[in-house]
């Protein structure tokens, strides 16, 4: 009982911190989890620790690695459906008092709930771009070819997914990596690898985002990724108001006006009922 109160006594401040103002979102992995998508440092997260750029483009054999996991990920990251999280941030836009999101996912679940202003920090999972030459493919036309090249492959049913889509993949010596079909150049998912920095014109629109906004609202994350970081410390300089909404500890929790230790989808689901 005490527990629920102060619960409820965090919800109402996250409330008064939020009312009557326009709000910039922050989301992290968090908000996916009830998407089935699981998150990287949250209870229960696979311990693996996923490719590098620098992996990815040393090797030949590390990019059959990848493109074997990342395209039977896809299938159930595809798969995946927008929760209530998702939904709630949508329905707070719609009503003109969420700007937009920045979110630190590849998943598309926030444009598929509905978002409109929605900007994908570290890329998103269904584009794919040839390093040479810089031509953009659509994702389902590249899964095709790999299909079609590698039809001994496993169903993505048989596959346990990770949260940037990638899978694990015990034998990869047959794969046929697709290339690039106007140059022949190697492809990548059009998303931030690790080792890699977020694009420049992208972190600028999220910080313009959150410049024209009076209060962030962070959600399912823990703010480990230094853009993270860089963002709600934007905020903090600006005196706004920060709710943070994440199960378990976050690098931001000292800079937050309210913290509520809890799961992004029943809470940001509370906040949007009664915001207005």
């Amino acid at each position: 009982m005490l527990e629920a109160q102060a619960t409820d006594a965090l919800l109402d401040a996250a409330v008064d911190a939020l009312a009557g103002r326009t709000i910039t979102a922050l989301t992290g992995a968090g908000v996916s989890t009830d998407s089935g998508i699981p998150d990287y440092r949250g209870a229960g997260a696979p311990k693996r620790t996923p490719m590098t750029i620098e992996q990815f483009l040393a090797s030949p054999r590390a990019r059959q690695r990848y493109w074997a996991g990342s395209h039977l990920g896809y299938g159930l990251f595809n798969a995946a459906q927008p929760n209530a999280g998702h939904r709630a941030l949508a329905d707070l836009e719609a009503r003109g008092i969420v700007a937009g999101v920045v979110t630190q996912n590849v998943d598309g679940l926030h444009v598929r709930a509905g978002s409109r202003r929605v900007v994908p920090l570290h890329g998103a999972m269904d584009r794919v771009v040839c390093l040479a030459c810089g031509q953009v493919f659509a994702r389902p036309d590249i899964a095709a070819r790999i299909d079609a090249a590698n039809p001994w492959l496993a169903r993505p049913e048989a596959v346990t997914i990770n949260p940037d889509g990638d899978a694990e993949v015990a034998d990869v010596d047959d794969f046929v990596v697709p290339d690039c079909t106007v140059c022949g150049g190697p492809l990548k998912p059009d998303v931030v690898f690790f080792g890699e920095f977020v694009p420049v014109d992208r972190f600028d629109e999220a910080k313009a985002l959150i410049a024209s906004s009076d209060a962030l609202l962070v959600a399912g994350s823990s703010l480990v990724v230094n853009t993270g970081i860089r963002l709600i410390e934007q905020a903090r300089r600006r005196r706004l108001p920060i709710v943070v909404i994440n199960r378990g500890e976050t690098k931001g929790d000292a800079r937050a006006t309210v913290k509520i230790d809890g799961g992004a989808s029943e809470y940001l689901s509370a906040l949007a009922d009664r915001l207005g």
